[in-house]
């Protein structure tokens, strides 16, 4: 298992279910080291939060984690995580890996939210998500991924980051986002890439009811925010949305810090759950 400490992969399963009175329980909860779970609590939407924490200093060489997600009918979730990710320098010889496996019945809600992440310098990391929603579930992902320790002069210095990310509704492939940034083969902060900026939001929304007022919403609130936030003339953010065919959006936003983007995030799917 390379560097794996645990000998083992890493797990955590959890089955979210409605309870009496419009709540939601955890049917199912069990993790192994270095997973812990807070205590669930419901957020002012009426979201039960179940926060994730990492009883270590991050992801380390050889790590390998499986995630198991379901929730169920009536249950609606956010399920987040308790610090920024940060995933150690490596050897060179192996790698970190993740993969979540979510699943969201017909009348159900996941947010799947966590903070952001940060690569050090000489690190690889491979992150898969396969998610299979059922009928009319709600569903909303995020991702915040950043160039590195830049204040440490580590800009773009990680060995390579994969996030391959994929979204069925009733067995169809609605979604697939493959991002791949290898430093020896791109120009991270070239033209058609990062540029100027050292950090990227993306977001996936399902089916808003009003899917033209929420997207008219969010080009604003981009639109609203790369104006306010320009040094100079150039915006410390930019971000664009787009219609997918399946009555869903996708979100991207460019930024230099990462609590602008958490803020633009949390408006995006805050729009995106309203009637």
């Amino acid at each position: 298992m390379g560097g794996n400490q645990f000998g083992r992969t890493s797990s955590l399963t959890l089955k979210a279910a409605a309870g009496k009175n419009g709540r939601t329980l955890l049917k199912d909860l069990s993790f192994t080291a270095p997973f812990k779970v807070m205590e669930p609590f419901v957020r002012d939407d009426g979201l039960t939060q179940v926060m994730v924490l990492a009883a270590s200093a991050g992801i380390m060489e050889g790590d390998r984690q499986e995630f198991s997600l379901s929730v169920e009918s009536g249950a609606a979730l956010e399920f987040t995580s308790q610090a920024y990710e940060k995933i150690h320098q490596m050897s060179g010889q192996d790698c970190a890996r993740r993969h979540a496996a979510i699943t969201v019945a017909d009348g159900g809600f996941l947010r799947y939210n966590p903070q952001a992440t940060v690569p050090f310098a000489d690190s690889a990391f491979e992150s898969t998500v396969d998610v299979h929603l059922q009928g009319n579930a709600g569903f909303q992902w995020s991702e915040i991924f950043t160039c590195g320790r830049y204040m440490r002069g580590e800009r773009f210095a990680y060995r390579w980051y994969t996030n391959l990310v994929r979204i069925y509704r009733d067995g169809r492939l609605i979604y697939r986002d493959n991002a791949r940034f290898d430093p020896t083969v791109f120009a991270m902060d070239g033209m058609g890439m990062f540029e100027q900026y050292t950090h990227l939001a993306s977001l996936f929304i399902s089916r808003p009811k009003q899917g033209e007022a929420f997207a008219r919403q969010v080009y604003d609130l981009l639109q609203e925010a790369e104006e306010q936030g320009k040094a100079g003339s150039q915006p410390l953010v930019e971000g664009g949305i787009t219609a997918l065919s399946d009555g869903d959006y996708a979100v991207r936003i460019f930024g230099v810090r990462a609590q602008t983007l958490e803020k633009l995030k949390e408006k995006i799917m805050d729009i995106g759950c309203q009637e």
